[in-house]
């Protein structure tokens, strides 16, 4: 059976969260709960159905997916309740997947073999073994066989010990999950219909309840506060920077390092403490990352050494390049091989050419510098008249002397050199020496005492 269904619950209040939030649109490292969820189901089913409740509009404007059916549950009766709202959208050859918008890290294999042990029966659950289970439903079993789940408000002392508990993920039949789903009722603690109660239907009709124990903890983790988000980061931290790391990726320290976005990296790079990465970033061979640096969807080549304290956005970095200390790179920027960003520059929207210098305290903006110029220290582009952004074009070989400031729109022609102390207003040509300078004075002083 290859039809499948998604059915991700989703209408809860999060009150705990204590935000104007709905749970399910928590972030954790950039995405949403829920999108952490969709994330792993797109691709194993054939169709997604979210039940929504509290601020749903909320939910679906975050989510914007045209080919999700969203289904409200207007009253919130239970998980039983939840799941029967979506059954009229379900056919009946088909497995429904059960899950939770506030459960991120449930991996894709583990419902994949959710899924292909539910086509040999009728009722998979996804179990786990807690030292501490305080409330979860247990797992009933007799002689292996699962018997029930009981909801911990409604377990006897003995069954309290049970430490094998009930995740809520599922995957079942979706016939005998309709079937199921008429015959519970809310004679509980809760007056409320737990899914959990299909599991003694399935039983009496001597039906197969499978069950896939789960070997990681964190897969099965919800999240109802601040802190448990928290902790929940720092586990999908520390497991993206293991898998880093077992691909050749070399971290000073893994519990410094946040991936909140993709990476993709070439041999022998290494990244040190309290590195930021988001969006899509890409490094090549050899480059290394020195601390407390913030680098969002960049290409980076090969041999490219960042030195600490640099923010870098949207940028493509070519081979052999140097930046830093304290750079801010900003979008659309494309620094060309073996150039040098040095100690405090501004670069933005601008194109830097091969072995181009750019080494202190300069604000580069909408420009178009060649290969060899050199830029010295304190140099500005002044590409904002007030209204609009000019540009400033400086060909190969061109000499900027110290703070100097090229007044946009403006041309350096090839090896053309600009005195120290200058403000540039006009273009200069190739070859060409300019500088603008009042003649130095010198007059007597006379300190009062």
């Amino acid at each position: 059976m290859n039809n499948i269904h998604a059915i991700i619950l989703a209408a809860g209040k999060g009150t705990r969260m204590n935000s104007t939030k709905p749970k399910v649109l928590q972030v954790l490292s950039n995405n949403t709960l829920l999108e952490h969820v969709l994330s792993q189901v797109k691709t194993l089913c054939n169709k997604i159905h979210i039940v929504y409740g509290f601020k749903g509009r909320q939910i679906q404007q975050k989510i914007n997916n045209s080919s999700i059916n969203w289904v409200k549950q207007v009253k919130q009766l239970g998980t039983g309740h939840a799941v029967a709202q979506v059954m009229p959208y379900i056919e009946d050859n088909s497995i429904s997947l059960i899950l939770y918008g506030d459960v991120p890290l449930i991996k894709r294999s583990t419902l994949s073999d959710l899924i292909n042990k539910t086509q040999q029966g009728s009722i998979t659950l996804l179990s786990v073994v807690l030292d501490n289970p305080t409330g979860y439903g247990r797992i009933i079993r007799n002689n292996k066989q699962i018997q029930a789940i009981v909801e911990q408000k409604d377990a006897s002392n003995i069954q309290l010990d049970i430490n094998e508990v009930n995740t809520g993920v599922m995957a079942a039949n979706s016939q005998l999950l309709k079937q199921y789903l008429n015959e519970i009722d809310s004679r509980n603690t809760q007056d409320e219909l737990y899914l959990t109660d299909i599991i003694a239907c399935a039983v009496a009709d001597e039906k197969t309840i499978s069950s896939i124990i789960s070997k990681n903890k964190f897969e099965v983790l919800g999240v109802n506060n601040k802190v448990q988000l928290a902790e929940l980061e720092r586990l999908f931290q520390k497991n993206q920077a293991t898998q880093f790391m077992q691909q050749g990726l070399g971290l000073k320290d893994p519990a410094r390092f946040d991936c909140r976005g993709t990476l993709t990296f070439g041999q022998n790079c290494e990244i040190d403490i309290n590195i930021l990465i988001e969006g899509k970033v890409s490094l090549g061979n050899n480059t290394t990352i020195k601390p407390n640096c913030i680098i969002k969807n960049t290409t980076i080549g090969n041999h490219v050494s960042i030195f600490p304290n640099c923010v870098i956005e949207d940028a493509v970095i070519g081979e052999g390049v140097t930046i830093g200390p304290f750079v801010h790179i900003r979008p659309q920027t494309h620094i060309q091989t073996h150039a040098k960003i040095g100690n405090f520059v501004e670069i933005k929207k601008s194109t830097i050419g091969k072995n181009t210098k750019i080494s202190h305290l300069s604000y580069v903006g909408d420009a178009t510098i060649g290969k060899n110029v050199n830029i010295g220290a304190g140099v500005i582009t002044c590409n904002y008249d007030g209204v609009n952004k000019h540009q400033t074009m400086i060909a190969d070989g061109a000499f900027i002397g110290s703070d100097s400031q090229l007044i946009a729109p403006i041309k350096i022609g090839k090896n053309a050199k600009i005195g120290a102390g200058s403000t540039i207003t006009k273009s200069v040509s190739e070859n060409q020496l300019s500088l603008s300078r009042t003649k130095q004075k010198n007059l007597k002083y006379h300190s009062k005492k």
